[in-house]
Order: C-alpha cells, then sequence, then structure tokens
C-alpha cells in the first residue's frame, strides 16, 4: 500500500484521508485539542456612533425623530441625519425654514463662514445649487436641491458611465469649501428663498 494518498500528503498526515479512515473503522491519528475560541466581545459602545466630539450645529428633531447635524470631522466637514443616537446611512434632508437657522449656528460655532442670505421670493422647486468635483475617476458634485416647498436636501450625486448621476443615500463629508460653493450657488438660482408668508 502507498504511503501516500491522492492528496499527495502522507495518508497519516492527511486530514481528508485519516477522517475518511476514521469513519470505516480504522484508527486515525490522535488530533491535537484546541481550546475552544470565544466570540469577540463587543459591547453596546462597539455598535454605537460616537458622539461628535467637536462643535457642531444642529436642528430638529423632526415627526420620525431624527435630527440633522453639521458637525467638524477631519478633513472638513460632515452633515448627517442623527437618529436614536446613531447615524442613519440615507441623505440629509431638513426644513428649507430650518437651513438658516442650522447656517447661523454653524457660523457662530465658526464651522463655516457667514451663510448666504436666505430671501423671500420664489421657490426654484427641483432646482439645485452644485458644488463640482471628482470621487476618484468619477465625477460628483453636492448638491443642495429643493424638493418641495418644505424640504431640502444636501447629497452627494456621483456620475457613473453610461448610467448618469446617481443619488449617495449617506451622509455628506467634504470640505468646508464646497458646502459653501454648492450653498452659494443654490442661493443665486433661488432654491434657497423661502416662500413669502400671507
Amino acid at each position: 500500500m502507498s504511503r501516500f494518498c491522492r492528496h499527495n500528503r502522507l495518508t497519516s498526515q492527511c486530514p481528508i484521508c485519516s477522517r475518511e479512515a476514521g469513519e470505516h473503522g480504522a484508527s486515525s491519528p490522535a488530533r491535537a485539542t484546541r481550546r475552544p475560541s470565544r466570540p469577540a466581545r463587543r459591547g453596546a459602545a462597539a455598535s454605537a456612533a460616537r458622539p461628535a466630539r467637536g462643535p457642531f450645529a444642529s436642528v430638529g428633531p423632526y415627526e420620525d425623530g431624527h435630527e440633522i447635524r453639521l458637525e467638524r470631522v477631519p478633513g472638513g466637514l460632515r452633515l448627517a441625519a442623527w437618529q436614536a443616537g446613531q447615524i442613519a446611512r440615507r441623505a440629509p434632508v431638513l426644513a428649507a425654514d430650518d437651513l438658516g437657522r442650522l447656517l447661523g449656528e454653524a457660523a457662530g460655532k465658526g464651522l463655516v463662514e457667514a451663510p448666504p442670505a436666505l430671501e423671500a421670493g420664489v421657490v426654484a422647486h427641483g432646482g439645485y445649487g452644485a458644488s463640482p468635483g471628482r470621487s476618484g475617476e468619477l465625477r460628483d458634485e453636492l448638491r443642495v436641491e429643493r424638493l418641495d416647498s418644505v424640504r431640502v436636501r444636501i447629497a452627494r450625486w456621483v456620475l457613473r458611465p453610461n448610467l448618469g448621476w446617481e443619488l449617495q443615500e449617506a451622509p455628506v463629508m467634504l470640505p468646508a469649501e464646497r458646502f459653501a460653493e454648492a450653498l452659494a450657488a443654490a442661493a443665486r438660482k433661488g432654491v434657497l428663498a423661502s416662500e413669502p408668508r400671507p
């Protein structure tokens, strides 16, 4: 009988052949006993998002309990929806009337420069102001867009080859200059205008 198995190992040392021999009644070599591994311990703190450590401005809470925070992070600013102490994985949508308050609070804390003037006038529904940039090989835009008469979405859009522009349902983390450029473009196009009250 050959000392080498079909797996090109010594038959007595092959984990496959020695197991098959054990199933057929032959004695199998003693295996080293291993202690059962313990699962990695995960505390509640590991799964929860870290609270903001730096200055931040916030508005809300809204009907579903989320708030929108603009906070300083390494490399720029992060605009995100927070719900139950965690960052929600969606593009931030806030009330148009709250945008001025958020920017004013952020300017007071030194997060952004003086916000653009939010004037009453004709609201550009469906319009947006953008700050163009690049995300690796792809073009991207930070857009401040008016969804309807009461809501504004601030989100990144990426231009996918042969597919067109695609909304990124995620918090926005970009340099402060990109936020300022997108807000200024939105103000010029009437996206940030508040509807005159009767």
